[in-house]
C-alpha cells in the first residue's frame, strides 16, 4: 500500500513537472487557453518595446483569467528571456477552447498627437508583435512559390504605410483588429482517448478596420469583407460648446479580435516548430556543402601539418641520432645519453650547455633547434596572459555543453530563453576550471600573488561585458526600450559573479596553484636570452594575422550567415541548426589548432621564440574577419538604421568577436604549448631514446 501511494506520488510529480519541447499541455473543450503579449520588435532597429507599455494599445483591465492569473500580470521570466528583452505579460483576449468567436470587442484607447507620432514611427521602421499561445509564438502564415507549402514567420506587424499616388502624401494604417486561429489535434496517447487536446499552430491575422458605422459595443455590423482602413491622424474638426470648430488632437482607436479553432490531425505535437524553421530545412542541402567546402580546407591544412611533423621534426630526431654530437663532459664514465625518465621527469634540465653540436654538421640543424635554451623563457605581460588562457578555458567549457545540449535537444525553441540562461550557468560553474589553468599557468610563468590572479581571472569577462552593457544601458533606458536590463537584474548578476563564481574561480586558482604547482617545462632556460635575426615580412607584420585567420574563417563562414540572418534579420533568436553547428565547431577547432602549429613552425624556423601571444593571437585571428563580415552585413544585408540601433550593433558585435577571440586563441595556445614542448625535447633530446609518440605522450601528461 505504501509503495503504491509513493509510486502514485512520483507519477503526479512527473506530469506537473513541465519541461519544454518534452513535455505538452493538454485542454479540453470549454478550457481557457490564455494569451499572452511579449513585446514588439524590428530588424530595422535594436530597440524592444513591451507590447503593454505601448501608448496605443489596450491596457490591462485586471480581471481574472484562467490559472488564477489576472490579466496585466509578468510572467516570470529566466534570465535568457530578461537578457533578450522579453516582458511577458497575461493579456485580456478570452480564448475557449473549441469556441470560435467572429467578433469580440476589446476595448477603445484614445491617444493624443505625441502617441500617434509613435505609432507612426513604429510602424514606419517595420515593428511586428509577438503573442503567445501554449508557448507558441504568434505567426503569420506564408505560402511557398508554388503554393505546395506553408511556413510561419513569427510575429505579426503592427500597421503598414502606404501612399495616396505617385506623390501623395504617406499615411499609417494601424492594425486595430486580428484574427487568431488556433490549430490543435488531439493529444497523444491516453490523453486523446480521454477527449482532450493539444494546441499544434497559432496563427493571426491583422486587419485594419475603421472607427466608423460602429454600434454601442464597439462592433461592426460585419467584420468579413472590405472596410476602410485606421488611419493615424487626429479625428475629424469637432464643434465645441460654443458652436464654433476646432482642430481636434486625439484619435480614438476600437480594437476588436476574432477567435476560430481548426483542427490539424497533419501535425504533430513534437513537429509544431518545424513550421517556423522551413527555410532553415530548406537550406539544409547548404549547410551540406558547407560542410563538405570545411572537409576540404582542414583536409588540406592537415596534409600541410602533416608533413611538417612527419617528415621534419622525425627526421631531425633520427638524422640527430646519425651526427657527431658528443658531450663536452670530460668523464669517460659518464654515458652521453640520458634515460628516458630523466627527461621527462619533473626534474628534467636540459640546459643549453649539456650538448655541443660538430662545427661540420652545424649547417644541418634546423633553425628552430638553435632555440632550445629559449623556447620556454616566460613572456612578456605573463600575468594578463594566464588570466585570459584561464578565461578561454571557461569558455570552452561552456560552449561544449552548449553544444552538447543542444544536439540532444534539451535546447530547444520551446525551451524560450534557455540558451542564455543555461550558458550563463555554464560558464558561472566553468570558474573552476578557469582559476586551476590560470592558476598554473600564472605559476609557470613565474609569479606570486596568485590571489591577484585570481580577481583578474575573475573579473575579465564578466567585468568587459557588464561594464559595456550598463554604459550602454544608460542610453537605452532614456528610450524606455526592453532591450535594456532592469537594475534588480544587474543587481542580480553581480550577485550571482561576487558569491558564486569568485569563490569557484578562488577555489580552482588555490587548487593549481597551493596543490598541481608550475607546468612542468623539459628544458630550463638559458641566463641570456638569445638574439632574435631579422624576422620574415609574413611574420612580423599584421598580415600574418589576417592570413592565419582567413582559414578558420572560410571554415565558420556559411554557419555565420545563417547566424546573422537568424539574429538579426529574422529576430527569431532561436536558431537550432545544433547538428550542423557542431560539426562546424569540430572542424573550426581542428582548423584552429593546426593553423597556430603552422605558425608557432614558422616562427620557430625563423629563430624567434616569443610563440606565447604569437600562437594566442594567431588562434584569435579570425575573428578580425568575423568582425568585418559583420561590417559588411551592417551596410549591404541588414537594414539597421538609427544611432543607438547602429551602436548597439557594433558594440554587440565587437563583444561576441572578443568571447571568440579568447575561444579560439586558448585553443591555438594551448596547441602551440603541446608542439613547443614536443619541438624542444627533440632539439635537445636527441641523444635520448625517444619516439615521436614518447613525445607526443608527454605533450599531453603536461595537462
Amino acid at each position: 500500500m505504501r509503495t503504491s501511494i509513493v509510486a502514485s506520488s512520483l507519477l503526479a510529480l512527473t506530469q506537473a513537472f513541465y519541461i519544454p519541447g518534452f513535455s505538452y499541455k493538454t485542454y479540453r473543450d470549454g478550457d481557457t487557453v490564455p494569451l499572452l503579449v511579449n513585446k514588439v520588435y524590428s530588424d530595422y532597429s535594436e530597440l524592444q518595446y513591451a507590447f503593454t507599455e505601448l501608448p496605443f494599445v489596450c491596457p490591462p483591465t485586471g480581471r481574472a483569467r484562467a490559472g488564477r492569473l489576472a490579466s496585466g500580470t509578468s510572467i516570470s521570466l529566466n534570465l535568457g528571456e530578461v537578457l533578450r528583452g522579453d516582458r511577458i505579460v497575461v493579456s485580456d483576449y478570452e480564448l475557449v477552447m473549441g469556441v470560435d468567436e467572429e467578433a469580440r470587442y476589446l476595448c477603445s484607447r484614445t491617444i493624443d498627437l505625441n502617441d500617434i507620432h509613435k505609432a507612426k514611427e513604429l510602424i514606419r521602421d517595420g515593428y511586428v508583435a509577438e503573442w503567445i499561445v501554449d508557448n507558441l509564438p504568434g505567426a503569420t502564415s506564408f505560402q511557398t512559390t508554388d503554393k505546395t507549402r506553408k511556413y510561419y514567420a513569427a510575429g505579426f506587424k503592427l500597421g503598414d504605410e502606404t501612399t495616396s499616388g505617385a506623390s501623395g502624401p504617406t499615411e499609417y494604417l494601424l492594425n486595430n483588429h486580428v484574427t487568431l486561429v488556433v490549430r490543435y489535434r488531439n493529444a497523444p496517447g491516453k490523453d486523446g482517448d480521454k477527449g482532450k487536446k493539444v494546441i499544434v499552430g497559432f496563427e493571426v491575422f491583422p486587419r485594419s478596420i475603421t472607427a466608423d458605422g460602429r454600434n454601442e459595443s464597439g462592433l461592426l455590423p460585419y467584420i468579413e469583407g472590405d472596410h476602410k482602413p485606421l488611419v493615424l491622424a487626429p479625428q475629424a474638426n469637432s464643434t465645441n460648446s460654443t458652436g464654433a470648430e476646432t482642430e481636434s488632437t486625439t484619435l480614438t482607436i476600437p480594437y476588436t479580435y476574432s477567435v476560430y479553432w481548426r483542427e490539424d490531425d497533419r501535425l504533430e505535437w513534437q513537429n509544431r516548430w518545424d513550421m517556423y524553421f522551413a527555410a532553415q530545412d530548406d537550406s539544409a542541402n547548404v549547410h551540406w556543402l558547407a560542410i563538405v567546402n570545411s572537409l576540404v580546407i582542414c583536409g588540406l591544412l592537415t596534409v600541410g601539418l602533416s608533413v611538417v611533423i612527419t617528415r621534419t621534426i622525425r627526421s631531425d630526431i633520427s638524422g640527430h641520432k646519425d651526427t657527431g654530437m658528443r658531450t663536452r663532459s670530460p668523464r669517460k664514465s659518464a654515458s652521453p645519453r640520458r634515460e628516458k625518465s630523466d627527461l621527462l621527469g619533473p626534474t628534467a634540465d636540459l640546459d643549453a650547455e649539456s650538448l655541443e653540436i660538430d662545427e661540420d654538421n652545424a649547417e644541418d640543424v634546423a633553425a628552430w633547434k638553435l632555440l632550445h635554451g629559449d623556447v620556454f623563457r616566460a613572456p612578456a605581460y605573463g600575468g594578463l596572459l594566464a588570466p585570459l588562457v584561464g578565461s578561454g578555458m571557461q569558455l570552452l567549457y561552456m560552449a561544449f555543453g552548449l553544444l552538447v545540449l543542444g544536439t540532444l535537444g534539451v535546447l530547444n525553441p520551446s525551451f524560450r530563453g534557455g540558451y542564455v540562461s543555461v550558458g550563463v550557468g555554464l560558464f558561472v560553474f566553468a570558474g573552476v576550471f578557469s582559476g586551476y589553468f590560470s592558476a598554473r599557468l600564472y605559476k609557470t610563468f613565474g609569479g606570486q600573488m596568485w590571489q591577484k590572479n585570481v580577481i583578474i581571472t575573475a573579473g575579465l569577462v564578466p567585468g568587459l561585458l557588464f561594464a559595456t552593457i550598463f554604459i550602454l544601458n544608460l542610453f537605452v533606458w532614456i528610450q524606455a526600450s526592453s532591450t535594456a536590463l532592469p537594475f534588480g537584474t544587474l543587481i542580480a548578476l553581480v550577485m550571482l559573479w561576487l558569491f558564486v563564481q569568485l569563490p569557484l574561480v578562488y577555489a580552482g586558482s588555490w587548487f593549481g596553484f597551493e596543490r598541481m604547482g608550475a607546468y612542468t617545462q623539459p628544458i630550463r632556460p638559458n641566463a641570456i636570452p638569445r638574439q632574435i635575426p631579422e624576422q620574415h615580412w609574413f611574420i612580423k607584420s599584421v598580415r600574418r594575422y589576417l592570413l592565419a585567420g582567413l582559414v578558420p574563417f572560410m571554415v565558420i563562414f556559411v554557419e555565420l550567415m545563417f547566424a546573422v540572418k537568424s539574429l538579426w534579420v529574422d529576430k527569431t533568436t532561436y536558431y537550432y541548426a545544433f547538428g550542423f553547428t557542431g560539426i562546424v565547431s569540430a572542424l573550426l577547432a581542428v582548423t584552429v589548432v593546426e593553423a597556430a602549429l603552422v605558425s608557432t613552425y614558422l616562427l620557430l624556423c625563423s629563430e624567434n621564440y616569443h610563440w606565447w601571444w604569437h600562437s594566442f593571437a594567431i588562434g584569435g585571428s579570425s575573428a578580425i574577419w568575423v568582425y568585418g563580415y559583420l561590417v559588411y552585413c551592417y551596410f549591404a544585408k541588414l537594414h539597421i538604421s538609427g544611432f543607438l540601433s547602429s551602436t548597439l550593433f557594433f558594440v554587440y558585435g565587437f563583444l561576441a568577436c572578443a568571447v571568440y577571440t579568447l575561444l579560439t586563441g586558448t585553443m591555438g595556445f594551448l596547441a602551440a604549448y603541446m608542439f613547443s614542448t614536443t619541438a624542444a625535447i627533440a632539439a635537445k633530446g636527441a641523444q635520448v631514446s625517444l619516439s615521436l609518440v614518447d613525445l607526443v605522450q608527454y605533450g599531453f601528461h603536461q595537462y
